[in-house]
């Protein structure tokens, strides 16, 4: 009987369909990932609330460690562009235990954002026909919890599909969703600022040059607990980073589009609070940005006084936008993931890729599996603490952001001072960044151990403390259960990867045989 003659030959990469992305589609994934509409929708108003008129002074300052921490993701990737990212460097740098908890810290932050981006995304999709059809406030879709929960896991399911097909159509879906998202915003900052000129605006308020004075601030936690706020709307520029061996330039694309996504999102936020400043003020009352009552979604509160009959607008560009990042957040973790196995760090069937499709599919499809049952175990359990959840997002996304700048210090620590360059961008500035970020990390557990932050209180302490840095340690307890299975060893002894593994390790042989077409089986 014939068989088919196996190539054992060690294989290179990992499988991914590279040479797909070019600069533009990496900076329009990691713009995506952002949800810049949603982003803005969830945040200004506590922005504002937290500094007042520093607002637009708040989100540069944000802006700052977010750069800082690109310049270290530039870097480590230009020397080691691995789709692990976190995870890969982390190890190279400090070895197997910091880097697994890195690699994990991505996870956790993709996993509790997903089920808020699909919550989001049922709220407004029903929002959005509740308007049309007109239906009574007793009557509204919009709060039917169970249809809302059914529509958000249709919403992954359907974007995982989309994860799972390809980095080439999602790239093509998301050019679309981006396009709408930043036509709506263009739509409310013209709209806004011609009633100011017009005299129309409910509270018109001129332009004034010390909402950007950084010393303007009055109290130092409104300072902090707005600058943390501001932190959460530029997560997510790293997307472009996870796809680096997709790009035409793995070294140098990734890099360029992550510095380019962070300073697009600059303008964007300051652009469009500026413009909402000028239109509605900073009143406790009405529309004004200072209303407690409009905090948690501005743009619904004005969308009629603004737009008139076209609000709905404002309404579908928040519902695209909760969309399109949730296509965008499982591509991240799905390749995390799968570096991790391909290393040895998981199980060996999360390196699964799609023969034809060149995904890390087992992967992509365990990720919105999780988000899904998250995201509906959560909901049955409380609401409250779905929400809680979501409040410590920003712990996870701190911490693997600050490890990924101590890594790229360390890793290049032997040729920090051999140029000005090497001075500024692989030491100064990412140990600068990392160092504001392990602040925020610290002052928000603080702040979160308060019985009074948050929604819930859970163990007699703050429930967002509990859930955000339980998150974290319960990655240890799982990272000690992978540590007693025998195909770990490999990867704590620091033998299937350390800062001389060459960069794109191929899976090992004796795992994985090439298929005819190419693919993993």
């Amino acid at each position: 009987m014939a068989t088919s003659p196996i190539d054992l030959q060690r294989p290179e990469g990992k499988g991914l369909a590279a040479g797909t992305l070019g600069l533009w589609g990496s900076t329009v994934i990691g713009l995506a990932s952002t949800a810049p509409v949603y982003s803005l929708v969830a945040t200004l108003g506590f922005v504002v609330l937290a500094v007042g008129a520093q607002a637009p002074i708040a989100f540069v300052i944000a802006f700052i460690p977010m750069l800082f921490i690109a310049f270290a993701y530039r870097e480590l990737n230009n020397d080691v562009p691995d789709c692990g990212t976190t995870f890969t460097w982390g190890t190279k740098a400090f070895g197997p235990w910091v880097g697994w908890m890195g690699g994990w810290g991505v996870a956790v932050a993709g996993m509790v954002v997903l089920a808020n981006l699909a919550q989001i995304a049922g709220i407004y999709f029903w929002a959005l026909v509740d308007g049309i059809v007109g239906n009574p406030d007793d009557a509204l879709l919009a709060d039917n919890v169970p249809l809302v929960t059914a529509t958000g896991v249709v919403f992954i399911a359907a974007m995982t599909w989309v994860s799972w097909r390809g980095v080439e159509i999602g790239e093509r879906i998301q050019n679309v969703l981006l396009a709408i998202q930043y036509v709506a915003l263009a739509i409310f900052v013209v709209a806004a600022l011609w009633q100011f000129f017009a005299g129309t605006a409910p509270d018109p308020t001129p332009f004034d040059w010390s909402w950007f004075n950084p010393f303007a601030f009055t109290e130092w936690s409104g300072f902090v607990e707005a600058v943390l706020l501001a932190l959460f709307i530029y997560w997510g520029w790293d997307t472009c980073l996870a796809l680096n061996e997709e790009t035409k330039d793995p070294k140098r694309i990734p890099g360029r589009a992550a510095l380019l996504t962070t300073v697009i999102l600059l303008f964007t936020y300051v652009g469009v609070t500026v413009a909402a400043m000028m239109y509605a003020g900073l009143g406790e009352t009405g529309t004004g940005l200072g209303n407690e009552a409009n905090a948690d979604d501005f743009f619904l509160a004005i969308k009629d006084g603004l737009l008139g009959p076209l609000g709905w607008v404002l309404v579908v560009a928040v519902m695209i936008s909760a969309i399109s990042s949730t296509q965008t957040t499982i591509l991240p973790t799905a390749r995390g993931t799968l570096a991790m196995a391909a290393y040895k760090a998981l199980p060996r069937r999360f390196a699964t890729v799609h023969p034809r499709y060149k995904t890390p599919s087992f992967s992509t499809l365990v990720m919105g599996v999780v988000a899904i049952v998250y995201y509906v175990g959560m909901t049955l359990i409380s609401d409250n603490i779905l929400q809680d959840s979501i409040l410590s997002l920003g712990l996870a996304i701190a911490f693997y952001y600050a490890i990924t700048g101590y890594a790229c210090v360390w890793y290049f620590r032997r040729e920090l001072f051999d140029s000005t360059r090497n001075f500024f961008y692989r030491f100064l500035l990412p140990l600068l960044g990392s160092l504001m970020l392990t602040y925020a990390f610290v002052q928000s557990a603080i702040d979160m151990y308060d019985v009074d932050y948050g929604y819930t209180v859970l163990l007699g302490i703050g429930g967002t403390f509990v859930l955000g840095i339980g998150s974290l340690a319960f990655g240890v307890l799982l990272m000690l259960l992978w540590f007693l299975f025998p195909r770990a060893k490999a990867f704590f002894r620091g033998e299937s990867l350390n800062r001389d593994t060459p960069v794109l390790v191929p899976e090992d042989p004796a795992d994985y045989a090439r298929s005819i077409d190419g693919g993993l089986v």
